[in-house]
């Protein structure tokens, strides 16, 4: 039987490890252990997910947070080596694209271990963002590609891995995985929607560094989004790091600001708001998952499916932009088709394909 080790750190990861965790525990092949690095160490922002999702509890479990990059990859390098060698496991496998996921790839590789990166060959071609050059080197150093979107695989191409010995599988999104196993179910087990009320609102997330850290681009996003909540309500469920700069910052907000939710909550916002505003990447699919229009908080984004076909509109932090955008499909239909990331089964081949290789 062989034994896969699975790191996981940060909310993305905790989702996409739920229907791969459940298909792994199937198989009459597979052994999982689970590995958790503490990145995402609030409860709100963490040990929810377990107990929503019924993840399987880790075996390990760290304490890594609240560093600088560097710090944190090296002390995760440090700590997921010393597992790696006393688990002996014959692959590792990492989600996305956070420091834990590079943590865990490198330590692998450096000790001779087979690696394999669930959604793969995304870019964003922003070299400036610390997830970009996560995913890159993740997908450099790993055995098994297991790739969401022909996009996806083709970006791949383009740098040259047909003639690296890595093997690409284009298994659609996992996070599709998650959201058809737990939709019909999250407004059972959600209370959000007596906390927000009955009146029709938009969904906001901010959260990421090149926003949070830029208070100009902070102000800007609020300032839209106080702007379009005159005549929509906007819903804010507000990341613990970005409140506590804007407190610093002394930037007030009249928005609908609650505190961070669980999956379940989550997937019942998305489903009954009229439109996302979010610099989340997940946050962008699950949008299109749920048939809702996006606007992304964002300059780049590495879901490029999604501008192109127009589900996703990239505004940045422009206040006219990100007001002129929300009129904008305030008075749009979403007929955009789905099937971009697959079909809803990518846990079952990727485990399927683990069972098989070498």
């Amino acid at each position: 039987m062989k034994k896969i080790l699975t790191i996981i750190g940060a909310r993305p990861q905790f989702i996409k490890a739920a229907p791969l965790s459940r298909a792994i525990n199937e198989s009459n092949h597979l052994e999982e252990v689970i590995l958790h690095t503490g990145q995402h160490f609030d409860q709100k922002m963490s040990d929810i997910f377990f107990t929503e999702m019924n993840i399987p509890a880790p075996k390990h479990r760290f304490n890594i947070n609240n560093m600088n990059h560097g710090a944190m990859t090296g002390l995760m390098l440090k700590e997921i080596e010393e597992v790696v060698l006393n688990e002996k496991p014959d692959v590792v496998l990492v989600f996305g694209d956070t420091n834990s996921t590079l943590a865990g790839a490198l330590a692998a590789k450096k000790l001779h271990v087979k690696v394999a990166h669930v959604e793969a060959g995304l870019r964003s071609f922003n070299n400036d963002m610390p997830e970009e050059i996560n995913r890159i080197l993740t997908d450099r150093l790993s055995d098994y590609v297991f790739c969401p979107s022909d996009q996806s695989i083709q970006n791949l191409k383009n740098e040259g891995f047909d003639r690296f010995n890595t093997e690409i599988v284009r298994t659609g999104d996992i996070m599709l995985d998650a959201m058809m196993m737990f939709a019909d179910g999250a407004e059972y087990h959600s209370q959000i929607l007596d906390v927000i009320g009955p009146d029709p609102f938009v969904l906001a997330t901010i959260h990421r560094a090149e926003n949070t850290n830029d208070l100009v681009r902070l102000r800007s996003i609020i300032i839209a989004l106080e702007s379009i909540n005159l005549n929509k309500k906007v819903i804010l469920p507000l990341h613990p790091r970005t409140q506590k700069i804007m407190e610093q910052a002394g930037i007030k907000s009249h928005l609908t600001i609650i505190e961070p939710v669980g999956y379940f909550d989550m997937l019942t916002l998305i489903k009954k708001c009229e439109w996302v505003m979010t610099d989340s990447g997940g946050l962008q699919k699950e949008a299109y998952f749920m048939q809702k229009f996006c606007i992304t908080l964002r300059d780049q984004t590495e879901w490029v499916e999604l501008t192109a076909c127009g589900a996703n509109i990239l505004v940045g932090a422009d206040t006219d932009l990100i007001i002129q955008q929300s009129l904008k499909i305030s008075e749009s239909t979403f007929d955009i088709p789905a099937g971009l990331y697959g079909n809803g089964h990518a846990a079952k081949q990727i485990v399927k394909y683990l069972e098989q290789c070498n």
